[in-house]
């Protein structure tokens, strides 16, 4: 195994799931277990962890390279690239703002339901464990659809419970990710992402995804373009 953010060859696991969290989830001790690999297991080296790793994976897949992240950012070729990044995509935030087009917006200043940017402003929109706190994923999408050019590509991570379907958590106990005692409403998760989570990309109008995986099933990313 080989981190794609920094090369690194070694890994560590700190387990970060919560009784809650699993009940509110309903999870099997298979998806405990994966899930924490994915928020909980980290590269030594850099301290990314799976979802971290593996959305570096569909970054790179955008610019078309085998070079790790580190490489990439620091390429003339790439480095003048548009990016947004909407929250901290982990430990990938560092890396991401050596990219000399790097943007970030931040909930509140920046909602993904009305979002503060012109219509083609951005080559490549980044957000990792964030659509999930969102009220209404397929508008939040369709305005990243907006704010991208021709060509564009967004490329996120949510958690995904790979056995089951997405469902909404209106109606139900507000489940919260997160530190499970400070509780901020943006914390709160409005959807479950399950198998058909890529079906909400294409909702939001984008033509063309690819899926990519870091230790399956714990790591997985999309890339959807415009």
């Amino acid at each position: 195994m080989k981190c794609t953010i920094c090369n690194g060859t070694e890994f560590s696991l700190n387990k970060v799931l919560w009784d809650e969290l699993v009940n509110d989830w309903q999870l099997a001790q298979n998806e405990v277990d994966y899930i924490n690999e994915q928020q909980g297991m980290s590269c030594d080296a850099c301290k990314s962890n799976v979802r971290s790793i593996a959305l570096a994976l569909a970054i790179k897949s955008y610019f078309r390279t085998s070079d790790s992240l580190d490489v990439i950012v620091g390429k003339e070729e790439y480095n003048k690239t548009a990016v947004l990044e909407i929250n901290e995509a982990g430990n990938l935030t560092s890396y991401l703002k050596r990219f000399a087009g790097y943007s970030f917006g931040k909930y509140p200043e920046v909602n993904m339901h009305s979002m503060p940017y012109k219509d083609e402003t951005f080559d490549m929109i980044i957000h990792s464990d964030t659509l999930e706190h969102v009220e209404n994923p397929i508008h939040a999408l369709t305005e990243c659809y907006r704010v991208l050019r021709e060509g564009g590509a967004v490329a996120l991570t949510v958690p995904i419970v790979v056995d089951r379907m997405s469902r909404n958590r209106a109606g139900l106990k507000k489940s919260y990710h997160g530190n499970s005692i400070e509780r901020p409403e943006d914390f709160v998760v409005h959807t479950e992402f399950g198998a058909d989570a890529w079906t909400y990309l294409v909702k939001a109008g984008f033509i063309e995804l690819s899926i990519h995986t870091f230790k399956y099933p714990a790591g997985i990313a999309i890339l959807a373009k415009k």
